[in-house]
């Protein structure tokens, strides 16, 4: 059995690192190069760095914060938020991210996904899913940092991103983000046996029994938490020794 993976996740907006709920009403936390050594040297396993306004300005400017970020940090760390092209990917690989993470842009033109997972292998290309729950049970996927909606079925996307080649999924959810009262689990049990790829579950950790319970229900590979890390409600170490305690494989 794969052991879980805790990832730190930090959307930065202007150089902050910010957190929301619903992925609205953005406060700042902090700076993100000493958010991002700290939990690493707590013992986090990755971090994902979102740029929260990328869409918006048509343009991902974290490339300098990666470039930084990987002088103090020395586990895997994906980028995300505006990058629309092969050539921003290529830019942030230099910069020294792991993977990418494409959600605007790949739905859009879902052919990035497949040209980017072929040149640079599907374990570099995450995709990412901003889902929200319709009246009628079903959930649509959003783009724009949650802001705009696209008509797409969030399980059937998830199913075609794992046919373009994307080597795992991030799935946030919007009713739960920010609200540290738990999971969306049906959302990430339906997802993550409806494709093979590893699932990254973000939106709604409050306490270490939402991401056990998550993980006990579904086959989710990674759990990304922001709120709890940003507002001091648990540690990495405790957070891990919970998971550990309700003997859940992960690296202590």
């Amino acid at each position: 059995m794969h052991k879980l993976r805790l990832i730190a996740r930090l959307d930065i907006k202007n150089e902050f690192v910010i957190k929301g709920i619903h992925l609205e009403g953005l406060r700042k936390i902090g700076d993100p190069i000493e958010l991002a050594k700290k939990y690493y040297e707590d013992g986090i396993d990755e971090i994902v760095f979102m740029d929260a306004v990328a869409s918006l300005y048509e343009r991902n400017n974290l490339f300098h914060i990666i470039e930084k970020a990987c002088e103090e940090v020395f586990i895997p760390i994906t980028i995300g938020g505006g990058i629309r092209s092969i050539g921003d990917i290529e830019k942030a690989l230099k910069a020294g991210a792991d993977k990418i993470a494409l959600n605007t842009q790949a739905i859009k033109t879902p052919a990035i996904v497949e040209e980017a997972s072929r040149i640079y292998g599907s374990q570099c290309i995450v995709g990412s899913i901003e889902s929200k729950r319709k009246d009628n049970g079903s959930w649509e996927a959003y783009v724009d940092n949650g802001r705009e909606e696209t008509g797409v079925d969030v399980i059937e996307w998830s199913q075609r991103l794992e046919q373009l080649g994307a080597g795992e999924l991030m799935i946030t959810c919007i009713d739960q983000e920010g609200t540290k009262k738990g999971f969306d689990n049906e959302l990430i049990e339906i997802i993550s046996a409806a494709v093979s790829i590893p699932v990254i579950a973000s939106g709604g950790a409050g306490k270490v029994s939402h991401i056990t319970e998550l993980v006990s229900e579904t086959k989710a590979g990674a759990i990304a938490i922001a709120s709890m890390l940003h507002y001091k409600m648990s540690g990495i170490k405790e957070i891990k020794q919970g998971i550990h305690q309700a003997q859940i494989p992960i690296r202590l």
